[in-house]
């Protein structure tokens, strides 16, 4: 269903945009990570080794002018853009009483911003049936003391995503988004018991439960779910917790 399809993934250089970027790789699609770190250039190598088609290209998703000359370019080699993973993003946790204006300014525009203009000059270049997938997070609706430039940002990530389905609904295109949870991207084996045990699901999420979902919402025969927030966290959303 993806082979020779034109993905890209933003931030796709580790993590949750690693593992989606693979899967898709895997599925036969045209797969570009763009990212800032050029390690992402390194695991692009190792694919293409492999027999896997994927590109890499070095880009700031914050730079409105330079990611609209990159999804030119990548329209112009590739012959069109099918599906979009707006994954890159920054974590600003601190004291509300010591952030700045500018660290309000740096994370809105990497987290949130990216999200609208990427998806913008990605659709110019989108057929009908193509679809775009947002990273948002459960934090977009709970939260812990001090995390609200983070909370902000996924707030907006939620909001822009029901709001850009219909608009690009218009010419076809679905927009939906996934909230992860707990995503361990470090070392798996260093979590504890009670880390995995508190889920519901019994145990700490991984990268590639979040590329699976992308699989499924970007499914050009899912073509009746848009608009949508994909929970992905084990269940710890749905849990009531009291302290007895």
């Amino acid at each position: 269903m993806f082979k020779n399809k034109t993905v890209i993934v933003t931030g796709g250089a580790n993590g949750i945009g690693r593992a989606t970027a693979y899967a898709f790789a895997a599925k036969g699609a045209n797969t570009i990570i763009v990212d800032m770190k050029e390690e992402g250039r390194t695991v692009v190598q190792e694919w293409k080794q492999s027999g896997y088609n994927a590109a890499f290209y070095c880009a700031d998703v914050g730079n409105t002018d330079k990611m609209a000359e990159l999804f030119a370019q990548i329209n112009q080699e590739y012959g069109g853009i099918d599906i979009l993973i707006n994954n890159a993003g920054v974590s600003s946790f601190g004291s509300i009483w010591d952030i700045k204006k500018t660290d309000w300014d740096k994370i809105m525009t990497t987290n949130a911003a990216s999200v609208l203009f990427c998806s913008r000059e990605a659709a110019r270049y989108m057929k009908s049936g193509s679809a775009i997938v947002n990273m948002c997070s459960t934090r977009q609706s709970m939260s812990e003391p001090h995390t609200e430039l983070y909370a902000a940002s996924k707030g907006a990530i939620y909001s822009l995503t029901h709001a850009l389905s219909v608009t690009l609904g218009e010419k076809g295109i679905r927009v939906n988004s996934i909230s992860p949870g707990w995503i361990e991207t470090g070392d798996y084996t260093k979590l504890r018991p009670e880390d995995h045990g508190q889920h519901p699901a019994g145990r700490v999420g991984r990268p590639e439960d979040v590329a699976k979902a992308c699989l499924y919402l970007t499914d050009p025969e899912n073509t009746f779910v848009t608009g949508e927030n994909l929970v992905i966290d084990g269940g710890m959303t749905r849990k009531m917790i009291y302290v007895h």
